[in-house]
């Protein structure tokens, strides 16, 4: 299938794309509003809460402008990061409030429901910008992903 058209019927077919398809995709975090379906010979997640995409959208905004520093990221205009600088804010970050909002999950190395985490970070915290982003932004930029293979001689 031509690139173009994959994404033309991908887009036709996943009205809401899933923020977090990377990291869901990548088997290190879940959530129970997201819906994993197959196109040609790739996986997609879609989700299945119009507030839960909000949420998320949102705290991905949020992560990716306190992370830009650190991680020496252009200003945040939209445009997509690199794919290894967006799997570390994704998934370092859903771990750093994963660890602050759970004491007793502060050393794992999956999120088990993203759309949980974000409700109760609401909860406690009220707003998504009252979040302690000096923690998150650490647990972000100590994020390691998964190392290059080694080439056997």
């Amino acid at each position: 299938m031509e690139e173009d058209q994959y994404r033309k019927t991908y887009r036709s077919f996943n009205e809401r794309r899933c923020v977090y398809e990377k990291v869901i995709n990548s088997r290190r975090c879940t959530c129970q509003s997201s819906h994993r379906f197959c196109l040609a010979d790739r996986e997609g997640v879609a989700c299945q809460s119009p507030q839960g995409h909000e949420r998320c959208s949102s705290l991905l905004r949020l992560m990716r402008l306190n992370a830009s520093f650190s991680l020496k990221l252009p200003d945040s205009d939209g445009t997509p990061l690199p794919h290894a600088k967006e799997i570390k804010v994704q998934i370092g970050g859903l771990l750093g409030l994963q660890g602050i909002l759970f004491t007793d999950k502060q050393n794992t190395d999956s999120v088990e429901n993203i759309d949980y985490i974000l409700q109760q970070a609401q909860k406690q915290f009220g707003s998504f910008q009252d979040l302690p982003f000096n923690e998150i932004v650490k647990s972000i930029t100590t994020f390691k992903g998964r190392q290059k293979r080694s080439e056997k001689n």
